[in-house]
């Protein structure tokens, strides 16, 4: 079967690969839409994330959504033609931090399309995939395979927001409306804040930030006496959502934050010099966010029950035999958000 296939920078092909075999407990997925995300670009112009190097070919994607084609033994609660979404992660659910809770912390987690562990695990933007039947949730028929894709970033922002505590009623500020800043300022909604600004360096996603949920957008690079605004009497918002993973995006809202504001640093960048004496005096509580667990199969029902519509952010599907054309088109942010591969 075919698949997208990285194997160094710009060095993206469509290689035959061998199926993989069913096994039990698993299913067998025709694959239908698949959603470029940030850390297959990544991996696409650089070769690396940060300092996760690819060493080998890998197939790419994790944001991926198909029908079931084939049950493998052991099965229960799938049928052939059901619509899944795929959560991508698969914690061994043994060693300390899976019987702890903590599964985003596996340590042996397998999770499509990383090059962190060697050889790599490949992703899922193949024609065909094996997963085992815990990782799918089936959504209604009335859903869209399109829609389905997005269940995994909406699961990283809707834990991200978890991550924050309770956002009810509170003043939130999101750096960065990309795809993940866009459906933050969607969970953030959700989540019941009182108040969204979001902020970019450019206009181009104001729009759909705001039919996202946003009350107020402003372009950091030309209006950043807006946003300067709102730091009177030592500052505004309770919750940041830093979305961009820019050094400067994060501590050029430190103004803004009220103190004892929480900080969700949910973008990933390099190493930040921070003003540890302004987090200090205004008692800030910086907290990282990683991945999803639970939170994967509740971006499911939100998605399946029409509770939330993350159609806005998918702004272009081609043939995944066009990845390259894709790829480009997603790393262009003036032209696109999401970008999805159509398999069938």
């Amino acid at each position: 079967m075919r698949a997208v296939v990285i194997h160094a920078a710009k060095d993206l092909r469509i290689d035959n690969v061998p199926p993989e075999e069913l096994r039990s407990g698993a299913v067998r997925i025709k694959l239908e839409r698949g959603g470029i995300c940030g850390s297959d670009l990544h991996y696409y112009q650089d070769g690396r994330i940060g300092t996760i190097t690819l060493k080998m070919p890998m197939v790419l994607g994790h944001e991926v959504a198909g029908l079931v084609d084939e049950l493998g033994p052991n099965v229960a609660g799938l049928n052939v033609g059901d619509r899944v979404a795929i959560n991508p992660s698969r914690p061994c659910g043994i060693c300390r931090f899976c019987s702890q809770g903590q599964q985003i912390h596996c340590l042996s987690m397998r999770f499509y399309g990383s090059a962190m562990p060697y050889p790599h695990i490949h992703g899922a933007f193949q024609e065909s995939v094996v997963a085992d039947a815990t990782q799918c949730f089936v959504v209604p028929k009335t859903t869209s395979a399109a829609e389905a894709a997005v269940c995994e970033p909406l699961a990283v922002c809707l834990h991200a927001v978890r991550r924050a505590g309770s956002v009810f009623g509170k003043r939130v500020l999101v750096t960065g409306a990309g795809p993940i800043g866009a459906l933050t300022v969607l969970a953030a909604r959700q989540a019941g804040a009182a108040e969204i600004v979001a902020t970019d360096v450019t206009d181009t996603p104001f729009e759909l930030v705001t039919k996202l949920g946003a009350n107020r957008c402003v372009n950091a690079a030309r209006d950043a006496e807006k946003l300067a605004a709102y730091g009177k009497d030592k500052g505004s918002f309770d919750v940041l959502f830093e979305c961009s993973g820019n050094e400067r995006a994060l501590t050029g809202a430190f103004d803004v934050l009220r103190p004892g504001a929480v900080i969700v640093q949910v973008g990933l960048g390099g190493s930040f010099t921070l003003p540890i004496n302004v987090v200090v005096a205004k008692e800030f509580e910086l907290r990282g966010t990683f991945r999803f667990h639970e939170e994967f199969g509740l971006a499911a029902a939100m998605i399946g029950q029409r509770r939330v519509d993350v159609t806005p952010i998918i702004s272009a599907t081609m043939p995944f035999t066009d990845a390259r054309a894709a790829f480009d088109l997603a790393g262009d942010r003036s032209r696109a958000m999401k970008v999805q591969l159509a398999f069938s």
